[in-house]
């Protein structure tokens, strides 16, 4: 066991206080999982990411691969009524 002193950041010491009364552990306690959690972090092997899809029914009439130029030419027609208006 080592005995040291730390200065922790404001925002680093709110999130372990915050993890003491959540959790109900005692501040070395706290600090100690914290530590190991981010420490070992790199050295775990997580699962992979998988975007979960959900399927938006029989037919889809938009593309969404062409949704900015969608809304680039929606824009655009607002812009020429507004100018037509003369807003």
């Amino acid at each position: 066991m080592m005995r040291t002193t730390v200065t922790l950041d404001p925002d680093v010491e709110s999130l372990l206080r915050s993890a003491m009364r959540e959790q109900g552990l005692s501040f070395k306690d706290a600090l100690n999982t914290g530590l190991r959690g981010g420490l070992s972090e790199g050295k775990r092997r997580s699962t992979p990411f998988v975007q979960k899809t959900f399927q938006m029914g029989a037919e889809q009439n938009f593309r969404w691969d062409k949704a900015l130029a969608a809304a680039e030419s929606m824009e655009d027609e607002e812009i020429g009524r507004k100018l037509a208006v003369g807003k």
